[in-house]
């Protein structure tokens, strides 16, 4: 696996195999890799020829007293992960090198409306962030496909949309979320918890399956809403939001909706723990 840190040489190495007529993959990712990651690689290697995994803690998707210098940096780990994995190429750039005229001093990509929602909403410009290190990444990758998780849902639309607005020629594909065996969403923020942390997390899963099942079985998302905030706050989570939204835009629903997802961010000690879980109202 090559491991490459500046531009012209991975624009040189692209060139190369776009020379040679392969299919490009991209896996954005802020490192600190765990099987999640690994599991949007090998999704990238069926659908190309060559990957490209990216490892870059972005500042700018991180607001005031959030833990960017907190944000755990295992470069040397995932490289080992990557390779084992059978990617091709890590691009592991510096801040400088991504941001030359600084954080401040950089053009700015944004999605309106969906930006400003939800985690959008508890983390104000969050998502400006991440659109625009990810339009960068796209523009220096110019892959054929990108990868990335649903566990994200929210990012994983403002991508989407970002792609069709800007007509940028990449197939976005979508991975379901890999779960540890009692449910928890993979993150590489739940390193943040406590063992008595740990064995609480999986109840934000198990709030957003029994919300599910009863808006799928007839109940009012709104009173179902209230119902996970009350349960995770009665079992030691300080709830940013729990909501029930329309799956293609994230609308909220209206009563003819079928296809349906319910979003969740949680506080749990020093942990932001996100999830969401997709279901079809009336089934």
């Amino acid at each position: 696996m090559l491991t490459l840190h500046e531009i012209p040489k991975l624009r040189a190495q692209l060139a190369e195999w776009r020379a040679a007529g392969l299919r490009i993959g991209l896996v954005p990712t802020m490192g600190n890799l765990h099987d999640g990651h690994i599991a949007l690689v090998e999704a990238a290697l069926g659908g190309a020829d060559r990957v490209v995994t990216t490892v870059f803690v972005n500042p700018l998707q991180f607001g005031a007293g959030e833990d960017l210098d907190a944000y755990p940096r295992t470069l040397t780990q995932d490289a080992a992960r990557l390779a084992a994995a059978g990617n091709h190429l890590l691009f592991a750039p510096s801040e400088s090198t991504m941001y030359p005229n600084g954080r401040d001093g950089h053009t700015i990509v944004e999605v309106p409306g969906l930006s400003g929602d939800l985690c959008g909403a508890s983390r104000p410009g969050h998502f400006r962030g991440v659109t625009t290190i990810v339009a960068k990444l796209f523009n220096l990758v110019q892959p054929d496909v990108a990868v990335f998780g649903k566990k994200d849902y929210q990012q994983l639309l403002l991508i989407r949309r970002m792609v069709a607005d800007l007509d940028m020629p990449i197939e976005i594909t979508g991975l379901p979320t890999v779960r540890e065996p009692d449910g928890l969403a993979m993150s590489s923020r739940n390193g943040y918890l406590t063992a008595v942390e740990r064995a609480q997390a999986p109840v934000l899963y198990r709030s957003l399956q029994r919300l599910a099942a009863a808006v799928a079985a007839g109940a009012e998302p709104a009173a179902a809403e209230q119902d996970a905030v009350r349960a995770l706050r009665e079992a030691g989570f300080e709830p940013d939001y729990v909501s029930v939204r329309r799956r293609a835009d994230l609308a909220p629903p209206g009563r003819d909706d079928r296809g349906l997802v319910v979003l969740a961010a949680a506080r749990l000690g020093r942990a932001r723990l996100i999830d969401n879980l997709e279901f079809d109202r009336g089934t």
